[in-house]
């Protein structure tokens, strides 16, 4: 169970940012034609992570899931933009805000909501929860889903690639914030790297420490710890840090190396001048857990508790775009069975 994790940043509460796409409108990333108009309308809403729509990474991911159920079922929803050293009280306020607006599912997008959820939650038992990344005692109740991910396995994956394509033996790993959640990451990486060559080495940096979040959001940041890797000697550098590892690949395409993206398939959704640089991307199918909770909703089957997104459950993986790991793909298939098998165990922690 994920350790609960509470910013406590000293700053005046931003003000919320509400978009809303009405029912049977056409939302970005949506195929399939919205449901029948008679159809009782499901509401959604939705609180990111810093970041927000157009992280290209972890929020998101979020948002295609509620896109392609909302092109489904013919939903009504509503975004709220999280902020960079907002208060406690703020994501309270923001959830709050979406219930009185009268939508009465509500998404939380990242484990910095945990406090949040349980508190509104337990006040408002007739609202249904979802949260993504936590599954804490803070954020359990009746009326509660919890969609968490094995990103351990996924990063075991991405780790074995990185040292089966380095050429100096030498790689790297740029967290957003120094939490469990992200050395889940950093340690299947690790983990994954060192399957293939024990001997390899790994250099690791966090942007930011708790409770400062804004590494999630520091394209400078991410820039300068990955240029500093690739100085160094590391040609592949692998980020779990959202929106700052935008920085990691404009680093990338400056020395010439390797990246490797996170949550998202990247090399579709990055900047297109660094799209070639990334090797692979650990993908977490936070798109899959959403929209998972928004058809229990729509079918009337919802159930609280922790959902857990593994290898397995097809939750996490990794991306073959660009051709760059085809002469691979074979080999990391076969860590991928040994893990589903339980021939290998992951660790969670570095």
């Amino acid at each position: 169970m994920q350790k609960v994790i509470k910013s406590v940043i000293a700053a005046a509460t931003a003000a919320l940012t509400l978009t809303a796409c009405a029912s049977g409108t056409t939302t970005p990333g949506a195929s399939s034609a919205p449901a029948s108009s008679d159809a009782p309308k499901v509401k959604i809403g939705m609180a990111y992570d810093v970041g927000g729509r157009g992280d290209q990474s972890f929020n998101d991911s979020a948002a295609a899931g509620m896109d392609k159920a909302a092109a489904e079922f013919g939903l009504e929803t509503k975004e709220a933009a999280a902020t960079n050293g907002e208060a406690e009280s703020a994501r309270e306020e923001r959830l709050n805000q979406l219930i009185d607006a009268g939508y009465d599912n509500i998404v939380a997008v990242g484990f910095a909501y945990a406090s949040a959820v349980g508190k509104v939650a337990k006040e408002n038992p007739k609202v249904k929860f979802a949260i993504v990344d936590d599954a804490s005692e803070a954020s359990t109740g009746d009326n509660i889903m919890n969609i968490t991910f094995a990103e351990n396995e996924g990063s075991f994956l991405v780790g074995a690639a990185a040292a089966l394509k380095t050429k100096t033996n030498h790689i790297g790993f740029v967290g957003g914030v120094g939490v469990d959640l992200i050395k889940k990451f950093q340690a299947g990486y690790e983990a994954g790297a060192k399957a293939v060559n024990p001997d390899i080495k790994i250099d690791v940096k966090y942007l930011t420490q708790p409770p400062d979040f804004s590494g999630f959001g520091d394209v400078a940041k991410g820039k300068a710890a990955a240029e500093g890797m690739y100085q160094s000697g590391a040609d592949v550098v692998y980020h779990a840090a959202g929106g700052s590892g935008g920085g990691v690949f404009t680093a990338a395409k400056a020395a010439g190396k390797w990246a490797i993206g996170v949550d998202s398939d990247q090399a579709l959704t990055a900047a297109e001048d660094v799209r070639d640089v990334i090797l692979t991307s650990m993908l977490k199918r936070v798109d899959v857990g959403v929209y998972t909770f928004i058809k229990s909703i729509h079918d009337g089957t919802f159930k609280a508790g922790n959902t857990v997104f593994d290898l397995k459950a097809d939750g996490v993986g990794y991306s073959t775009t660009g051709g760059h790991i085809d002469d691979i793909t074979s080999k990391l298939d076969e860590y991928k069975k040994q893990i589903i098998d339980g021939a290998i165990t992951v660790p969670t922690a570095p």
